[in-house]
């Protein structure tokens, strides 16, 4: 059984408390490493394990 949750793109906006401009900013700084959605019909979808991979490399690397 596939239990993988997606958020779209307003979801993600509201998880960070970013603006759109923001969020097309982190996806588009390859150094950040923000995780690519899946694209449906020009919405976006973001796998929630992917975002969480993220949040937490992110936290590994501002402990160093």
């Amino acid at each position: 059984m596939n239990t993988q949750k997606y958020l779209t793109g307003p979801q993600v906006l509201a998880r960070y408390q970013i603006t759109e401009m923001t969020l097309h900013r982190w996806q588009k700084n390859e150094k950040l490493g923000f995780p690519e959605p899946m694209k449906i019909n020009r919405r976006r979808f973001f796998l929630e394990d992917d975002l969480i991979a993220w949040e937490r490399s992110r936290a590994a690397a501002r402990a160093q």
